[in-house]
């Protein structure tokens, strides 16, 4: 099924995070508090990614070594996740529709050699080629997508630009809204059958799956 969108969207969902980005970025990429210190915005993210990542290391590198690895991030934003995650994989890369949001990633990682930041058009992945990842990862960002048609074409992307056997693990929001009351802050959510269908359609295996019909439902998404 060939997946659309505007132009105009993607225009809106980059204009909306850059200025989010200028106001304050580190509270709309974790919005607990509105004056984070660095060490604090950090050691949140290190906590996030020992929950949902380091927790899971037997379903994402299935016998392979953290430091072998390539690792994307969707979403990347200010580099909070990203971080850590440079501090486990051997190699990582993060996307994300800011340009704002980018540059403060960058400065985040300019100790990681090992980490690069890509601004991209909110849709796609067209600057990596096929099979090059071993793990894509995404937290509390396609919850801000208004629009099923880009989520679920960044999961086709997120398909082409991994290896055969990897894992896709992501978080949607999991409350069902109507597109058309959905923004950049409040995107779109999904029932699991909707999920189960976007797997088919987009040649993933849902191998599991859990908080369907909250706001954080996570998939497991396997590359066959």
């Amino acid at each position: 099924m060939e997946i659309e969108w505007t132009p105009e969207l993607l225009e809106t969902m980059q204009r909306d995070w850059d200025a989010r980005a200028r106001e304050n970025a580190r509270y709309y990429v974790a919005p607990r508090k509105k004056n984070w210190t660095d060490d604090e915005f950090f050691r949140s993210g290190e906590r996030d990614v020992r929950e949902y990542v380091l927790l899971d290391l037997m379903n994402i590198c299935q016998g392979r070594k953290p430091a072998e690895m390539r690792v994307l991030e969707i979403g990347c934003g200010a580099g909070r996740l990203l971080r850590a995650l440079a501090g486990v994989f051997g190699r990582v890369d993060g996307v994300d529709v800011s340009g704002e949001m980018i540059a403060r990633a960058r400065e985040a990682l300019r100790d990681f050699a090992n980490a690069s930041v890509h601004r991209n058009n909110g849709a796609d992945l067209a600057m990596f080629a096929p099979g090059q990842f071993d793990f894509a990862f995404s937290y509390i960002v396609f919850q801000h997508i208004p629009s099923k048609a880009v989520v679920e074409n960044y999961i086709r992307e997120v398909h082409r630009v991994l290896r055969p056997g990897a894992l896709f693990k992501f978080q949607v929001q999991g409350c069902p809204a109507e597109e058309r009351n959905c923004d950049t802050w409040n995107g779109v959510g999904f029932r699991e059958e909707e999920m189960r269908q976007i797997a088919e359609r987009t040649h993933f295996e849902m191998r599991y799956c859990w908080g369907a019909g909250t706001q954080y439902f996570w998939l497991w998404f396997f590359k066959p």
